[in-house]
């Protein structure tokens, strides 16, 4: 087994923590300031983990480079914008029917980086994409009728949706180029240093954004920094994750693998909190089982 498997496994748990935690913070401040805490909260954890790998190995830091810099710019900016988008969602009554088309992230990855690194995806991996995709939109969608998921696509839920995958999809893909430009260092070093700077970059970004335009959400942001810096212990640490993951392997397979997140979600639902489950949300956590199990034979 590929050491990118239980490395994405363990970045889906991290980011199911975060995106529980975030989606609390929604109720405490706006749209913005929940997806400023992912990033200016998880800057301090990044530079932390940076600082206590370098201090273990005594590893130099690789020199950066007008590549590298450009893809975790443009990597950067296109996962403020995703991450804002989604978090937006949840300010719908039918956010589900736009989270679940959010999902399609795999599929526009795989197209991401076929058209920007060159990496085409085996019939076999693609197969294990699609079936991913498939399943955690057969979750996402519980009892809702199939007719229902196609009068979707007409809602401003699911084109807000589409376009956070979309952005989410570009943004992966980014930060794996940029990860590759590096060249020398080890996977861990590269993978770390990238997500230090990606993170100061969208902090910088963010930050300027609040105080030039909302200072009072910055205000809040500020007030509920205990939970705020939560967010960003467990971004950080799922970041760390799917870094190193995507430095290992093609982005497609990545975020398909993470998937799974799905399945930890549905599996504390059963077990845990005793909910009724629908069969097309037991059929889909079936059919992302099936894809992972493709994806590992696949890669």
């Amino acid at each position: 087994m590929g050491l990118w498997i239980p490395v994405t496994i363990a970045a889906a748990f991290f980011q199911n923590l975060r995106s529980a935690l975030q989606k609390h913070l929604k109720g405490r401040m706006g749209s913005t300031g929940a997806t400023f805490a992912r990033f200016g909260f998880g800057l301090p954890v990044a530079l932390l983990y940076l600082g206590l790998y370098v201090g273990a190995t005594g590893e130099a830091l690789p020199a950066l480079n007008a590549g590298f810099l450009f893809a975790a710019l443009s990597g950067g900016i296109a996962q403020i914008l995703a991450t804002f988008l989604l978090v937006y969602l949840f300010g719908f009554r039918n956010f589900m029917v736009g989270t679940a088309y959010s999902k399609t992230e795999p599929i526009q990855a795989a197209f991401f980086g076929f058209l920007i690194l060159g990496e085409a995806i085996a019939p076999l991996g693609l197969l294990a994409v699609v079936a991913g995709v498939i399943g955690v939109m057969m979750i996402s969608l519980g009892e809702r009728a199939p007719k229902d998921v196609l009068k979707g696509l007409a809602t401003r839920e699911a084109a807000i949706g589409i376009l956070s995958g979309t952005l989410f999809g570009a943004s992966a893909v980014a930060f794996r180029g940029a990860s590759l430009a590096l060249g020398d260092g080890t996977i861990l070093m590269r993978a770390l240093l990238t997500l230090a700077v990606t993170l100061a970059i969208q902090t910088a970004v963010m930050l300027a954004w609040m105080l030039m335009k909302d200072r009072d959400e910055l205000s809040r942001v500020l007030k509920a920094a205990g939970p705020s810096l939560l967010v960003g212990l467990m971004g950080a640490t799922a970041s760390a994750g799917w870094f190193t993951a995507m430095t290992l392997q093609k982005v497609a397979y990545v975020r398909a693998l993470g998937q799974i997140e799905l399945v930890f979600t549905f599996l504390a639902s059963v077990l845990w909190f005793q909910e009724r489950i629908t069969r097309l949300e037991f059929a889909g956590s079936a059919v992302i089982v099936c894809a992972i199990l493709l994806l590992i034979g696949a890669g």
